[in-house]
């Protein structure tokens, strides 16, 4: 017990270090002024309603920013949901092998930097870039892809796509055959065997996919400014 105790102090140090203490230090600078007092002003901007300017709440940028990405971030990991469900499905249904390579060829856009993957994609779908080329070969376009929020979406699914399929397949895979063969046997069809087999089986798999996919795509800046053009300001981009 001694020894299973000792070997979770590394992680409480780590977690005490570059969790606990950036949590402090925020609410620290939320609830002080300049000298050190304590203070509710700094939150006045955020809730309080302008008579001068007739600003209301949800005409405040900050909350406006808030809606803004929480709207974002929702509908990219919807996207990222019904995208990356049969795909992790259909990888865990694999032969091992197959089953690796599928698996690094997901993870292989990760290798790349986060803002060359973005750059990349606002190349692609620019004025000029090779979407639109291909759809003037068809005698179509140009469109207006760039600098708008199909753009940003695009980008979001594109960019943490892989962290919605690999959590998903990680809690498929440990789905049995015999299971889904034995819903089978015993006359349930496709849809009932995905209904009361897979999909309760499969529901921490989704929990964590979309933790991982809705945090970060409400909280960036990087896609919003390179393939939204700053039109519309993020609370990333606000914080």
């Amino acid at each position: 017990m001694k020894r299973s105790t000792g070997m979770a102090v590394p992680f409480a140090l780590w977690m005490t270090a570059f969790t606990l203490v950036p949590i402090g230090i925020i609410l620290w600078f939320a609830f002080t002024d300049e000298s050190g007092g304590f203070t509710l002003a700094n939150f006045q901007t955020i809730v309080s309603y302008d008579a001068a300017a007739g600003e209301t709440l949800f005409s405040n940028p900050y909350i406006t920013a808030l809606f803004y990405s929480l709207k974002l971030g929702l509908i990219s990991t919807l996207i990222c949901l019904v995208l990356a469900y049969p795909i992790a499905f259909s990888i865990s249904r694999m032969g091992e092998s197959a089953q690796k390579t599928m698996i690094m060829l997901i993870m292989l856009p990760m290798w790349m930097n986060f803002l060359l993957r973005t750059q990349a994609i606002a190349s692609l779908i620019s004025n000029n870039g090779l979407l639109n080329q291909a759809f003037g070969f068809l005698g179509l376009g140009p469109f207006e892809m760039l600098n708008t929020d199909g753009a940003i979406i695009f980008g979001l699914v594109y960019d943490f796509l892989p962290y919605m399929v690999l959590p998903l397949y990680s809690v498929m895979v440990k789905i049995e055959k015999s299971e889904i063969e034995a819903a089978q046997d015993l006359g349930a069809n496709a849809f009932n065997v995905f209904r009361r087999v897979i999909l309760p089986l499969s529901v921490p798999g989704i929990i964590s996919g979309i933790t991982m996919v809705f945090v970060p795509s409400v909280s960036t800046f990087v896609i919003s400014r390179l393939l939204g053009g700053g039109k519309r300001s993020m609370i990333g981009d606000v914080i």
